[in-house]
């Protein structure tokens, strides 16, 4: 009964994302991106290797109600260009949702900041404490947000040019390869979230609810003590 008369508690758990390359893009590298939930409040650890050295890498969570909440496949070059552009997957993983900057900022205007992400080919940064609203924590949970990260070397040249991929589709006064989709995957909730509250990796938020969990047993295990205390005094007087 003590449980029950609590308050519902906020969703809280942990997911990740497993970054592969977008097809037809085809950058070499992967990654990874975590992500622990409380409530609305979002903190991640993003990785991935392998892509353009000494250059900036856009990243994101994008959500779309309306998308496959996918990544792109080959047929989503709608223009047949032979590349996948940031708005060719939009589609498939929606808007940008969260702004995975490394510092400041991290709603859809930071998108194209480029001095506030990760530069170069082996980048691993965490933060904590991000607000996001209901809908982006419950994709993140879900398995309806997807993470992308951006910047392709299409002519591997070393840099980021127009070449024969030209402007970008997003700023034209950027090279396409600068905002092209390079490592994307589907955020999906860690199996852990699935164990009893006080699991390893559910956070402090779980914790709490195990507290109370246990709070509330012991508090039936007292009660429970208190009656067979008073039927043993009962049996003793008669």
């Amino acid at each position: 009964m003590l449980l029950s008369g609590a308050p519902a508690m906020a969703a809280t758990g942990s997911s990740m994302a497993d970054l592969q390359p977008v097809p037809l893009n085809e950058a070499p590298g992967s990654g990874s991106a975590m992500f622990e939930v409380d409530g609305t409040t979002l903190h991640f650890t993003l990785n991935y290797q392998g892509l353009l050295a000494d250059a900036p890498h856009a990243a994101h969570i994008h959500f779309g109600a309306d998308a496959r909440q996918a990544c792109p496949t080959v047929e989503d070059d709608a223009d047949g260009d032979g590349f996948i552009s940031t708005s060719d997957g939009a589609p498939a993983y929606g808007g940008i949702a969260v702004s995975l900057t490394t510092e400041g900022d991290t709603s859809p205007d930071s998108g194209l900041a480029i001095d506030r992400f990760g530069v170069g080919d082996d980048v691993s940064y965490s933060r904590e404490g991000i607000e996001v609203d209901q809908a982006t924590a419950d994709a993140v949970m879900a398995g309806g947000a997807v993470v992308v990260v951006h910047g392709v070397d299409h002519n591997g040249n070393g840099e980021y040019d127009e070449g024969d991929r030209g402007a970008s589709d997003l700023d034209p006064a950027l090279p396409g390869e600068a905002t092209d989709p390079a490592l994307c995957g589907v955020v999906m909730a860690s199996q852990m979230n699935d164990m009893p509250a006080g699991g390893v990796d559910t956070g402090a938020a779980a914790l709490g609810s195990q507290n109370l969990l246990l709070a509330a047993t012991g508090g039936v295990a007292l009660v429970g003590g208190a009656l067979i205390l008073a039927r043993r005094r009962t049996d003793s007087v008669n």
